[in-house]
């Protein structure tokens, strides 16, 4: 899509500034001149080509189209809830300006440099970031999204990345020296158990404790495990890589022995439904970071931030 647009019209910038740059030094060698007279037809036909690959490209765009859209504004906007270390939190520069940052945020950064677009990050509410999605204030959204069989039905989604061989799973946080007390779901009977509010988390939650729970969504992981320090709630569900961020953070709480039964696939993009053209074009490049395993590195780089700065 905009990716094959932008190459195809690079090739024309590129064949046509090589047309139009020529040797003036004089040559009466036989085979230089044939050189150049098959130099010359292989450019324009190269011009040809790569014209005729630019207009294609353009006129199969869909005007109405998200994508159309997109591109006409030159800017991507994302939706990302920066509560949730290592792929989205925020870090404050020196002149106190907050940055969002993390993996999924340098995946955001390099779609949009790839697409040829200014990124825009907007940060919301977890639970607020689908509903952007489908009233268009919001081109997509980034921020740790599972992938699920009902988010696969109500949304356009990518293809899958962060996908991880040995994945550890989701677990609960509860306060310190009490993890060994909750190996099984029976464990948390009448407990307050609380999740990020519209997380896959909640839903495990919802599908695999006893059902005599006291169960309360929370706007962001920080927040429930606040609660759990100021005895306000028992226990926090998390995924277990952001659980090791918090637990990292603070020293109050720990992860329990108990996991849920949940077998992750990995990560998704959000977007409308319908939307085909813009979900081909971000898989264009998600296909080359996932092929590139880069995804790795900036995981790296995040979590070793997250720690330095606390997370907090």
């Amino acid at each position: 899509m905009k990716k094959q647009f932008l190459i195809a019209m690079a090739a024309l910038s590129m064949v046509t500034l090589a047309g139009c740059s020529g040797n003036t030094a004089e040559t009466t060698a036989a085979a230089t001149t044939a050189a150049a007279t098959t130099e010359a037809a292989t450019e324009a036909e190269t011009t040809a080509e790569a014209t005729e690959a630019a207009t294609e490209a353009e006129e199969a765009l869909d005007p109405d189209s998200r994508l159309a859209k997109v591109l006409e504004s030159g800017k991507l906007v994302i939706g990302t809830s920066p509560d949730f270390a290592p792929m989205e939190f925020k870090d404050v520069t020196k002149t106190g300006d907050e940055m969002y940052v993390g993996s999924d945020m340098a995946m955001a950064r390099y779609i949009a440099e790839a697409m040829g677009l200014e990124l825009e990050i907007k940060a919301m509410e977890f639970s607020a970031i689908q509903q952007a999605v489908n009233s268009g204030t919001i081109d997509c959204g980034i921020s740790g999204f599972a992938y699920t069989a009902e988010r696969a039905e109500n949304y356009g989604t990518s293809i899958l990345y962060n996908v991880v061989e040995e994945d550890e799973g989701h677990t609960v946080l509860v306060m310190k020296g009490e993890g060994a007390n909750y190996d099984e779901a029976a464990d948390f009977s009448g407990k307050k158990v609380l999740a990020q509010n519209a997380s896959l988390q909640q839903s495990l939650v919802s599908a695999q404790l006893p059902t005599d729970i006291e169960f309360q969504p929370v706007t962001t992981v920080t927040d429930g495990v606040l609660m759990i320090i100021n005895d306000k709630a028992d226990a926090l569900a998390v995924s277990h890589d952001n659980g090791e961020m918090l637990v990292a953070a603070y020293p109050e709480v720990e992860m329990t022995t108990f996991k849920f039964d949940h077998e992750d696939d990995g990560n998704i993009i959000l977007m409308k439904k319908g939307e085909d053209e813009l979900v081909e074009a971000i898989n264009e490049v998600l296909a080359e970071i996932n092929e590139s395993g880069i995804y790795e590195t900036w995981t790296e780089e995040a979590q070793a931030l997250a720690e330095s700065l606390g997370i907090e």
